[in-house]
């Protein structure tokens, strides 16, 4: 069964979804990527939801600098290695599309690895928000190109 909880963050709301024993999704609930499908069922007490709430607000506390929660089990086997190779980024860093393309082991595909990241599951938790166009400019964010900058921003702040 797929169930889901609302979390206010500082950066609007999120829907945290799970399934009996994974985190699957982390959306922005005024965005189209996802919203509450037939069939699921709101838990605000399940473990995995709980967990990542808590994640979630040490986060943007300033007291979580990593997150315990694995890429997505779902998507293609590129989709995948880019999550992978996102989770990788040290928080407070960023790097390019075309450097995750390289550590995808596919230097050329700088546009699938640009697509891969905006179909990323788990933002924030796999932070999409820290890869950036060529050059350093912001490039694009499902979650809005102002919440990529208060993201990138509450990390630039952050003592770590």
């Amino acid at each position: 069964m797929t169930t889901y909880t609302i979390l206010k963050s500082p950066v609007g709301d999120l829907m945290l979804v799970a399934n009996e024993s994974e985190l699957t999704g982390l959306y922005f609930v005024d965005c189209d990527h996802v919203s509450a499908q037939d069939g699921w069922k709101r838990d605000d007490q399940h473990p995995v939801l709980k967990q990542a709430a808590k994640e979630l607000n040490e986060y943007f506390a300033g007291k979580r600098f990593d997150f315990s929660f694995p890429p997505s089990s779902s998507g293609t086997d590129f989709q995948k290695r880019v999550w992978r190779e996102i989770a990788k980024i040290p928080f407070g860093k960023t790097i390019s599309y075309g450097e995750l393309a390289k550590r995808t082991g596919k230097p050329k595909a700088i546009r699938a690895a640009g697509t891969a990241t905006g179909r990323n599951p788990l933002g924030i938790i796999i932070p999409c928000h820290r890869v950036l166009a060529k050059g350093g400019g912001i490039g694009g964010y499902a979650g809005g190109l102002d919440r990529k900058r208060r993201l990138l921003e509450h990390e630039k702040s952050s003592n770590r």
